[in-house]
């Protein structure tokens, strides 16, 4: 059996900036730190990267690449299942790149490529949750007002962005741990998606509903604070 060609140190280099970015954030963490990790000398990186804020953006490209993808999976929701997988592939995205949403303000106040570039990622999503409730109305499993969908695709696009920045607020010492991701992501993805419970028929109001009662079934009552996350929190 072949081996595997080993990995460049380009991009090892982003693989443990992107770890010790999620772990202790962004402004915390320096690029002599990141050639620490490596065991490699600060001039080995900068041959790579010259400046910290080429790393940020090599990574952010390679996020933008998986949104942009992911996006268009939501020409394919037809019902509360389908949303329910994509809701929770979003999120499980963001985590995987989560330093740009724990940091979000101090990034952009400092980065300009970020700051033009994340106000598409903004309209991208909210393009996204029109498709996702336009194909929910499609199949007659959602009826909504023509002029409250943008209204509604926005809200959910505010939980999608700044869900994480919430869990924080709650638990900052735990919340953006590996092993709260699960719980985490399961929250974000229900908040977001019991935002359309109000527009849904009955049926598929009904399944929405019981994903929550499953989602707390499963997550031992406790919602990453130490109280009991009872249904009617999960209801609209």
């Amino acid at each position: 059996m072949a081996k595997k060609a080993p990995r460049r140190t380009a991009q090892r280099i982003l693989e443990a900036a992107l770890d010790l970015f999620n772990r202790f954030g962004e402004p915390n963490v320096s690029t002599t730190l990141v050639a620490s990790e490596l065991n490699i000398s600060p001039g080995n990186l900068y041959y790579h990267y010259p400046a910290k804020e080429e790393l940020i953006n090599k990574l952010y490209e390679a996020y933008e690449a998986e949104l942009d993808e992911l996006l268009h999976a939501s020409e394919g929701v037809h019902d509360v299942e389908d949303a329910w997988f994509f809701m929770h592939s979003l999120f499980e995205l963001i985590w995987r790149y989560r330093f740009l949403y724990r940091d979000l303000n101090d990034l952009l106040s400092k980065n300009r490529r970020l700051e033009t570039q994340f106000q598409l990622v903004l309209k991208n999503k909210a393009r996204a949750i029109r498709q996702l409730i336009a194909g929910l109305s499609r199949a007659g499993h959602l009826e909504i007002d023509v002029h409250e969908v943008d209204t509604l695709a926005q809200s959910m696009v505010v939980v999608l962005t700044y869900w994480l920045s919430y869990e924080y607020v709650r638990n900052p010492r735990e919340a953006l741990e590996p092993e709260h991701a699960q719980g985490a992501l399961m929250r974000g993805g229900l908040h977001a998606l019991h935002l359309l419970a109000p527009y849904l028929g009955p049926e598929q109001r009904r399944h929405l509903l019981a994903l929550g009662n499953a989602y707390n079934g499963e997550d031992s009552g406790n919602n990453g604070t130490g109280a009991s996350a009872s249904p009617v929190d999960m209801a609209v």
